[in-house]
């Protein structure tokens, strides 16, 4: 059974950091895809980062362009997603995301909150 275990979320100030980890397990993790979510209350989910098997290709999406680095490790099948400068409006619940086509497995998700 696979799962996805998130780690790292917490409290911090505007413009700290925090680094979200993943840790995934019962998968392959060769030719696995991975990537963060994150849904704000109230808010849609939204793309964050991904980060293709080959840890080559990463994307982004606009609001965290030039703030948050999404890097794996795969020898310990973990993700991760740096992030810098935090402003109150990335506080959300962060979600690691995995797949092999698409991103069909998701963890439980991790809180992070951004105090002004």
């Amino acid at each position: 059974q696979v799962q996805l275990v998130e780690s790292g979320g917490g409290l911090v100030q505007t413009g700290g950091s925090l680094k979200l980890a993943c840790a995934v397990s019962g998968r392959t993790f060769s030719r696995y895809s991975m990537g963060w979510f994150r849904q704000a209350p109230g808010m849609e989910r939204e793309f964050v980062a991904g980060i293709a098997w080959s840890g080559g290709v990463t994307n982004y999406g606009d609001s965290v362009k030039g703030r948050f680095t999404i890097t794996r490790d795969d020898a310990k099948k973990t993700v991760y997603l740096q992030m810098n400068n935090l402003k109150p409006e990335d506080t959300a619940v962060y979600y690691c995301v995995g797949g092999f086509e698409e991103f069909d497995d998701w963890g439980q998700g991790t809180q992070v909150t951004v105090s002004s």
